[in-house]
C-alpha cells in the first residue's frame, strides 16, 4: 500500500453481514441435508435464512448503498470484454468489479431457485416443502430434481469464487476477502454513498415479512 492511498469504506454492513451469512446457510444446509430425516428441522430453517438473506440482498441491490445497487456494477458486454482485454493492467474497482458484479448475480439467483424448489419440494414420504401443496405432485417432483441437482452447479459457482478470490489476491494484489471483512478497500476512490441501517432494518423486516406471509398462507 503506497503513502498515497486512503482507506475508503466501500462495503457496508448489510452487504458484509448478508455475504457471510449466506456462507453459513449454505453451509448449514448442505450439512444439514447430508443428515437426512435428522437433519430436517435444521435444512428447513437454514432454507428460511437463505430465502432472507436473498429477498433482502435483492431489495438491498434496488434501495441500499451507492455500491451494493445493482446499477453500481452491472455493465454491458462491451464494458465486460474491454475489462477483460485489460484485466492484467485494469485499476482494483471500488465495488465489485464488471466481471464480478454479473458473477454475484449469476450467484444470487440460482441460490434463489434452490431456495424455492425447496419450498415446494417433498420426498413423497415424510419430508415436504412448505408450499408443496400450491402445485401438483408432477411438479413437486420435478421442483424436488431440481432442488437436488441444482446444488451441484451451486457448488461449482462457490468453487470459482473461491478461486477467483485466490487469483486477484495472488496476481493483482487485490485483498478481496478484507475488504469484506472490515468494508474498506485502499485506494483513492471517491467514498461511496452509504445507506442508514434504519432503511436496512425495515428491507429485511419486509423481506421476512414476505416468505413467512407465503409460508402461513400456503395451504
Amino acid at each position: 500500500m503506497s503513502g498515497t492511498e486512503r482507506s475508503v469504506y466501500v462495503w457496508d454492513l448489510p452487504v458484509r453481514l448478508v455475504h457471510w451469512g449466506l456462507v453459513v446457510a449454505v453451509a448449514v444446509s448442505w450439512y444439514s441435508a447430508e443428515q437426512g430425516l435428522s437433519g430436517w428441522d435444521v435444512h428447513r430453517w437454514s432454507g428460511y435464512a437463505l430465502l432472507t438473506l436473498i429477498l433482502f440482498r435483492l431489495l438491498w441491490g434496488l434501495w441500499g448503498s451507492e455500491t451494493a445497487r445493482f446499477s453500481d456494477f452491472l455493465v454491458g458486454p462491451r464494458a465486460v470484454a474491454r475489462y477483460l482485454r485489460g484485466w492484467w493492467h485494469a485499476s482494483p474497482s471500488r465495488g465489485h468489479n464488471p466481471i464480478g458484479g454479473w458473477a454475484v448475480v449469476v450467484l444470487l439467483l440460482a441460490l434463489l431457485v434452490q431456495g424455492v424448489s425447496g419450498l415446494f419440494a417433498t420426498d413423497d414420504i415424510l419430508l415436504t416443502g412448505p408450499l408443496a401443496g400450491w402445485v401438483s405432485s408432477d411438479l413437486q417432483g420435478r421442483l424436488s430434481s431440481l432442488h437436488t441437482s441444482l446444488f451441484n452447479v451451486i457448488t461449482v459457482l462457490v468453487a470459482l469464487h473461491v478461486l477467483a478470490i485466490a487469483v486477484y489476491r495472488l496476481v493483482r494484489g487485490e485483498r478481496l476477502v478484507r475488504a469484506m471483512v472490515t468494508g474498506r478497500k485502499y485506494d483513492g476512490w471517491r467514498a461511496p454513498w452509504i445507506a442508514p441501517l434504519s432503511r436496512a432494518a425495515l428491507l429485511a423486516a419486509a423481506a421476512a415479512a414476505l416468505l413467512a406471509g407465503a409460508i402461513l398462507t400456503a395451504p
